[in-house]
């Protein structure tokens, strides 16, 4: 009986030894990328993504939000976990979210909890569909993302102390249904794209492809390419460049005077259709002194708004443009002023054939094409394709809060890879997908690395 208990604590050792060997194993393994993927939301057109967060972890639907500037999840409504920390003021965790009005000091009254504790730093987020803000409680929690080649899911990595902000839950309010909150992918250095290169020291990129359909998901990349889609699409290899610009005045809700935007704008400097300049006030194209004007790529509005001048001359030179080719213009279905009948409109692998939109950049050969899969939206049974561009408007804004003169929204980007690299400031563009034969839906989530 003796003899077998130095058999018994080397077995005990050597379960220990490979144990601790596996850990290290598992802690040193550093991702080149990782990958989360999007859906769509039929009831919202909001675009969603599956995030873990907590210990023990939780599975948390959230909005993505491409110009939020932090992440920030619901803790009123049962948040638990064991290793939540609230950040403390005056911390160098606190001065990373120091900007606009976040980063001030708080206590809080009530019982202690996840979202309530004294001395800690805040952090003040927006709702993208309401543009409510309100203050959270900045704290810290483990994230867990899955891993990528370019080509599938790998293994899971953690992030044990990623900065989010705890919010409430009436902060929800018009988010898609089953959602907890927004992913914030802006420049900012405690939004997603900066904490995760940071936490893994990849590039500050990410690249994101939506999906059209709302029952197969897209997909966005945190870190460098490749970025391949079924049957073996190299899409990176379609990639055209612009520069990122910064608004010199920020188009939060919530900042300081002075602060610069953490959107994300392009610089377009005419539009074409059908290979024709339409005539603009060119001045509506760039930022004024108050940060008036400019593009935008934005996933908070479901379709590009143009300001009014120069959504009634594009929409003009679209309409006649479309007769030439015996497109019939009918009533117009809300939200949408230009639609047309769908009985003269011949479908084709880049959507219906309608005139070519296309956004000329710093200059002619710099081109981001729209085609019908992008540029029309199909309604009352498909009987009908309306013109996918609203008009925003003129003017100031309540609040004073910049106007930019063309957003583009999510449908313009469905089955369009971006690539955004932050430290670069440069913006990868693909135009539509279909005519490489694959869409932004046929990333295989399916098979392991």
């Amino acid at each position: 009986m003796a003899s077998s208990v130095p058999i018994i604590i080397l077995s005990v050792f050597l379960c220990f030894f490979f144990s601790l060997s596996f850990s290290n194993a598992q802690s040193s393994f550093r991702p080149r990328a990782l990958v989360l993927p999007v859906q769509k939301d039929a009831a919202t057109l909001q675009y969603v993504t599956k995030i873990n967060q907590r210990t023990p972890s939780v599975s948390l639907n959230v909005v993505v939000d491409l110009g939020g500037q932090f992440f920030w999840v619901d803790c009123q409504n049962n948040y638990v976990s064991s290793t939540y920390r609230p950040v403390r003021c005056r911390s160098s965790q606190c001065s990373l979210v120091t900007i606009g009005t976040s980063g001030y000091c708080l206590d809080c009254f009530l019982p202690a909890g996840p979202g309530c504790n004294n001395n800690t730093c805040t952090i003040v987020h927006e709702n993208p569909a309401t543009h409510f803000v309100t203050d959270g409680e900045a704290a810290q929690d483990v994230l867990t993302l899955t891993s990528t080649d370019g080509s599938n899911p790998g293994r899971l990595v953690a992030v044990p102390q990623f900065i989010f902000s705890c919010s409430r839950t009436f902060q929800l309010e018009s988010l898609a249904s089953g959602t907890v909150g927004v992913a914030g992918l802006g420049r900012d250095r405690a939004a997603l794209p900066s904490q995760l290169a940071s936490a893994f020291s990849f590039p500050r990129k990410f690249a994101i492809c939506l999906s059209g359909s709302t029952r197969v998901p897209g997909v966005l990349f945190f870190g460098d390419s490749p970025y391949n889609f079924l049957p073996n699409i190299q899409a990176a290899s379609f990639l055209k460049y612009t520069t990122l610009l910064i608004n010199p005045v920020s188009t939060a809700v919530a900042h300081r005077l002075g602060e610069k935007s953490d959107e994300y704008f392009i610089g377009v400097k005419s539009i074409r259709i059908n290979n024709k300049p339409v005539k603009l006030n060119t001045t509506l194209l760039s930022f004024d002194k108050n940060g008036n004007g400019g593009t935008k790529i934005s996933t908070s509005e479901p379709y590009t708004v143009l300001e009014s001048s120069i959504f009634k001359a594009v929409t003009e030179a679209f309409i006649t443009e479309a007769a030439a080719l015996n497109i019939a213009r009918v009533a117009g279905v809300a939200p949408f002023e230009v639609c047309f009948s769908s009985d003269n409109v011949v479908s084709t692998r880049l959507g219906a054939r309608v005139p070519q939109i296309d956004l000329v950049l710093q200059n002619s050969n710099v081109v981001w094409s729209i085609f019908g899969s992008n540029s029309m939206v199909s309604v009352n049974d498909d009987k009908v394709l309306c013109l996918g561009f609203v008009d925003g408007g003129s003017g100031p804004i309540v609040g004073n809060q910049p106007r930019t003169s063309i957003e583009i929204g999510g449908h313009q980007l469905e089955d369009n890879l971006l690539q955004f690299d932050l430290a670069t400031s440069r913006l990868g563009f693909t135009s539509t997908l279909l005519g490489a034969r694959t869409t932004c839906a046929n990333f295989n989530f399916t098979s392991a690395a």
